[in-house]
């Protein structure tokens, strides 16, 4: 956005505690409003933008409140289902929503997109394989499509054997071949849990059932997506393994805009490969099938799950190969009702955590206990 000064006006940032972050960014692009969600940051946010006329506050309700805002464009990326209410929250307004939060349908697909139908608003993905399908797909009905492929480029461990992966450090899981991105998404690469997610996703963006969401593990990262068509037809996004591309898609679409992403060489580039993934070695693409599959709270439960055990890993209190195996053990023994509402969903989310946690804070001995289902 610093780039096109003249075509966007920013109305308002949010963050969850980076104050010299938000500072930074409000020096460059003069926002109205700022909200940061943790109370504990706004004095510091305040000595540092007191007095410049920007409208300052504090708290989730007003992380809530910047995205009620009436705007053209809303960009949902805060991590996790601390992005639910926001996300929520734009699309009521009916705006165009670019979503960079995937554990908002994870958690909440169908409810989501039933509001989109209900307000009208647009719901543009801005995940690069998400972004992708979405180009490929644009304008063609469901019935001409026969499959998606979501690209993996395999993460750091591809070729790494289980019992490898399991003696693997967090420097070595957070060092991605192909991507620099935050440290949970960076873990959910090397266990495949991320394009687990991703399956999921695609499922209420694109309104397809599983049988028709396929993933291929592609090292080079150049092909993002892809959409095979009735006709024989395969329509594939490629392009470089920067996610500046998909931003700017969104941004301007349903135009194009100019960004300084590399462009991708073919000719360096040499050769493009694809390979089936192993679940054996990966299985934390079949648990999310399979929380998929069986809906209701199933994916809640996993990507709750799957967020402490990846807390716990980073803190190098649980082994790499043990974050799924944890994931698993909350899948199969907590089954609550559907959620019919986003308060449900919050209260399964939070419950699912909290097991979790009690989960691993128990001896080992102890833990398939804890997992057991509350009565």
């Amino acid at each position: 956005m610093a780039r096109s000064p003249d075509a966007f006006r920013i109305e308002a940032l949010t963050a969850r505690r980076s104050v010299d972050t938000l500072v930074r960014q409000a020096e460059r692009l003069r926002p109205r409003f700022i909200a940061i969600a943790d109370h504990a940051a706004y004095p510091e946010l305040k000595r540092q933008l007191g007095g410049t006329g920007i409208e300052l506050a504090a708290g989730d309700d007003a992380v809530v409140a910047a995205a009620e805002r009436q705007v053209d464009w809303v960009m949902s990326a805060i991590v996790g289902t601390a992005g639910l209410a926001p996300t929520l929250a734009a699309i009521r307004q009916g705006t165009t929503v670019g979503l960079a939060n995937k554990e908002c349908l994870v958690s909440a697909g169908a409810l989501m997109m039933q509001e989109v139908e209900a307000t009208g608003a647009v719901l543009l993905p801005v995940d690069s394989e998400h972004n992708a399908i979405f180009q490929a797909i644009e304008g063609t009905p469901n019935a001409a499509i026969e499959k998606i492929v979501l690209t993996a480029s395999g993460g750091p461990f591809r070729q790494c054997s289980f019992a490898e992966m399991a003696t693997k450090t967090p420097a070595e899981a957070l060092a991605h071949p192909n991507w620099d991105m935050g440290a949970k998404i960076s873990i959910d690469s090397a266990t495949m849990m991320n394009k687990g997610l991703e399956v999921i996703e695609a499922h209420h963006l694109f309104g397809l059932p599983s049988n028709q969401i396929e993933v291929l593990v592609h090292p080079q990262s150049a092909v993002h997506g892809m959409v095979y068509l009735e006709d024989g037809s395969v329509l594939a996004e490629l392009g470089a393994p920067d996610m500046r591309t998909p931003i700017a898609h969104v941004l301007a679409w349903p135009s194009r805009m100019n960004a300084p992403a590399e462009r991708l060489d073919l000719v360096a580039l040499g050769s493009l490969t694809f390979e089936a993934p192993d679940l054996n070695r990966f299985p934390a693409l079949r648990l999310a099938r399979d929380a998929m599959e069986q809906g209701g709270s199933a994916p809640i439960v996993l990507n709750a799950a799957n967020e402490i055990a990846v807390a716990a890993f980073l803190d190098l209190r649980l082994g790499f190969t043990e974050i799924v195996e944890t994931v698993a053990s909350m899948t199969e023994t907590f089954c609550p009702e559907p959620p019919k509402t986003v308060a449900d969903v919050l209260t399964i989310d939070a419950e699912a955590r909290a097991r979790t946690s009690d989960f691993l804070a128990a001896p080992v001995e102890a833990r398939v206990a804890i997992g057991a289902p509350r009565h």
